[in-house]
């Protein structure tokens, strides 16, 4: 397969996804690489040309590579992810209210573009979560005890832009990391970044039935194939606060294989939606055993299994990965 690798120059040097194309290009696949930050790119007749079988974005929130994908997906290419769900996700915003919509356990969800506008909202409802609509990477997440402390000095306002509070949901100190490689659903923890004093070893954990079970519905809601989500085991039970697209995968076994795999196969499939691939709501999925031997993955059904033969891919474009406009192409990946 020929295959262009979107990559954002926040990841040029990261294992993720720079080793996969590597992967992709050991196993005989043609792959490009597109630097969006520091490349010129005719696009009208890179994405035009339709010369890959899918593109693949590895992007940051308000990066240029979004709208790359989005053209290549608005001329019928092939995108991994679907570039609708990475807008869906890439606004917190927007992400709150599609998750709530429907119907995944999220955190009351305020938004306003100044701090001190959050004071309107009651006080039984502090100490709230404050982070900027379009961040990423755990930047500038406050947490505010009460009102009065929204005008602290250095209070990140995210350069102007809209801002999101939820009341805090408490918990141990330690975050659920979810997982889902195209189907099949992971579950890691790691320290919260709200509560950076306190030690957790980040380990791959075994999965719930109901945690698995809200992981496969996030794919439904949001349309996504390869995605990461944050959950919180609260006192009410499981609580959605972040969903990423094409996450790090940090302790997934065999993480490089298994999303070099799933690109391949979403390529093969034009992007099915993630929803052609899910369990169904209401069934917990199976937790079987991986590779190395940790029930730690819960494998959906493939789209074959679920699908009636001929099953049109429910109106997704189809996936491309990005091609360096300058021969910036990484070392085996050709």
């Amino acid at each position: 397969m020929k295959l262009c690798f979107l990559v954002e120059e926040q990841y040029r040097h990261d294992g993720m996804p720079l080793d996969v194309i590597r992967q992709l290009g050991a196993w005989g696949h043609e792959v490009d690489v597109v630097w969006p930050g520091r490349s010129l790119l005719r696009i009208s007749e890179a994405i035009e040309a339709g010369g890959h079988d899918a593109w693949v974005l590895k992007t940051v929130s308000g990066g240029p590579g979004l709208t790359l994908l989005e053209a290549a997906a608005a001329v019928g290419l092939t995108t991994v992810n679907d570039a609708r769900a990475i807008r869906g996700v890439r606004d917190k915003a927007l992400a709150a209210v599609l998750a709530r919509r429907g119907g995944l356990p999220v955190p009351v969800t305020y938004a306003a573009a100044r701090p001190e506008e959050f004071a309107e909202i009651p006080e039984a409802e502090y100490p709230l979560v404050v982070k900027p609509a379009d961040g990423s990477s755990g930047r500038a997440v406050r947490l505010v005890a009460s009102p009065d402390r929204l005008l602290d000095p250095g209070f990140e306002e995210a350069g102007g832009g809209l801002l999101i509070a939820q009341p805090y949901v408490p918990n141990s100190g330690t975050d659920l990391k979810v997982y889902s490689v195209a189907g099949d659903i992971y579950a890691t923890e790691r320290c919260s970044p709200l509560h950076p004093a306190h030690t957790v070893l980040e380990r791959q954990v075994p999965l719930t039935p109901e945690v698995a079970r809200i992981a496969a519905e996030i794919g439904e809601v949001f349309g996504l194939d390869l995605y990461g989500a944050d959950i919180l085991l609260g006192p009410d039970g499981p609580v959605v606060v972040d969903v990423n697209d094409f996450p790090s995968f940090r302790q997934v076994p065999d993480a490089v294989a298994r999303v070099s795999q799933a690109v391949l196969r979403l390529a093969r499939t034009d992007g099915r939606a993630a929803a052609d691939m899910a369990i169904p709501l209401g069934v917990a999925p199976g937790v079987p055993a991986d590779v190395a031997g940790v029930p730690a993955a819960a494998t959906v059904p493939a789209a074959d299994e679920q699908a009636p033969a001929g099953r049109a891919s429910a109106g997704r474009p189809r996936v491309v990965l990005a091609k360096a406009g300058s021969g910036a192409a990484l070392d085996g990946a050709r």
